[in-house]
């Protein structure tokens, strides 16, 4: 016959905050260890795909690691990945080199009346 297992904490509902697993002891018992939830990767806020060199962790968490963890050493580096930063800097880079032709263009222009 099957080993009772009694529950650890007071909450005794089968929720997502209260997800357990059977563990047996050095003893021989049988008891529950209560799981804590997994966290989920923070996500690029462009294109949304988890963040590389960021560990996923619950939110509380953040707060107890290091700044060095929580981010990468680039220009926005915890909140957007690097293909999104290429192309924000490519995207900047072309239309700075557009407002030269454009004024490029005009003076010409200028010069030929």
């Amino acid at each position: 016959m099957a080993q009772r297992v009694t529950l650890r904490k007071r909450q005794p509902y089968n929720t997502k905050s209260n997800r357990r697993r059977q563990v047996k002891t050095p003893g021989g018992k049988l008891v529950y260890h209560h799981l804590k939830k997994p966290g989920t990767a923070p996500k690029c806020g462009d294109c949304g795909v988890a963040l590389p060199g960021v560990p996923a962790l619950r939110p509380r968490q953040y707060a107890t690691i290091s700044k060095r963890r929580k981010t990468v050493n680039r220009a926005y580096g915890g909140s957007r990945c690097g293909d999104c930063v290429k192309s924000r800097v490519v995207r900047a880079f072309l239309i700075e080199e557009a407002k030269i032709v454009k004024k490029v263009i005009k003076s010409q222009s200028q010069t030929k009346k």
